[in-house]
């Protein structure tokens, strides 16, 4: 059935405008209010943190195993298809460039720069530099939208899942400092493998050789943040990138070039988990 939840998600995520509609938040924004506002629980990061993550993946996983019980677990599916694509990031990162692209492409980089700080919160002084920002967001916002969740639906379910993106949430939204650096944390040990892992797989895609100079500087190390080890091995998989100041469509290119790399990244693991399902 993970094959199939699989993609079921991607289906609803680029062919329906269901996620729009599945990803709400308010609930869990009241539920964070309710722990942020309560003494006993804010001058306590860990059990805020069991609170609003671990307490709701519990739940998840109890009324999981209701469901798996009759039918021989088909009644769980969309519960499954419904917690992997809540779980997915928010927003859409092609919706998000289109205002910085089209400003990148007229030339204007006074307007290509406002963009990138209004939609995407990059910021730059220069050309070069924003481009290279640019790219580095790309490679992030597909990372901790897509592929970490797939990663750890496939390993462990939607339990995992649901947990990682609360603890996301919990990261980007709270007001206290304590419990925003027990979040991070958290999400910093959760994000370790898999972001190897799609590094990976750019090794596989791209530059190999590259890309697996940047795997050995970083395999063992546990203090790296996610972000530099992705954005790294992402570029480093891709020629040309390192080259000055692109303007106009050929910086574009390079955004494109990317992109096509984390669709090449994204059906090599599509494949490696069929053919796992199919033999192991």
């Amino acid at each position: 059935m993970t094959f199939l939840v699989l993609l079921l998600a991607l289906l609803v995520e680029r062919f329906s405008r269901w996620r729009l509609h599945i990803q709400q938040d308010i609930f869990w924004l009241r539920l964070l209010d309710r722990v942020e506002t309560n003494p006993d629980l804010a001058g306590d990061p860990r059990r805020a943190l069991f609170r609003l993550v671990l307490l709701s993946a519990l739940v998840l996983g109890v009324l999981l195993a209701l469901l798996s019980l009759p039918l021989y677990g088909w009644l769980a599916l969309p519960l499954h298809v419904f917690v992997l694509v809540y779980s997915l990031g928010r927003g859409d990162i092609l919706t998000e460039l289109k205002p910085f692209r089209e400003a990148w492409r007229r030339g204007d980089s006074e307007a290509a720069c406002l963009a990138a700080e209004r939609d995407l919160a990059v910021g730059a002084e220069e050309s070069l530099s924003l481009l290279r920002r640019v790219q580095g967001y790309l490679l992030w916002q597909a990372y901790q939208s897509f592929f970490a969740v797939i990663f750890w639906y496939a390993l462990l379910g939607p339990v995992a899942v649901l947990a990682y993106r609360l603890t996301a949430l919990t990261g980007e939204h709270t007001s206290l400092p304590a419990l925003r650096e027990h979040s991070v944390r958290l999400r910093h040990l959760l994000d370790w493998l898999p972001a190897r892992g799609l590094a990976l797989s750019f090794a596989l895609v791209g530059n190999f050789g590259a890309v697996f100079r940047v795997l050995l500087r970083y395999l063992s190390d546990r203090e790296v943040p996610a972000a530099k080890v992705v954005i790294e091995a992402g570029r480093a998989a891709n020629e040309g990138l390192e080259a000055e100041v692109l303007a106009g469509e050929a910086g574009l290119m390079t955004l494109d070039e990317l992109w096509q790399l984390l669709v090449r990244a994204g059906m090599l693991w599509y494949v490696v988990m069929a053919l796992a399902i199919l033999f192991l």
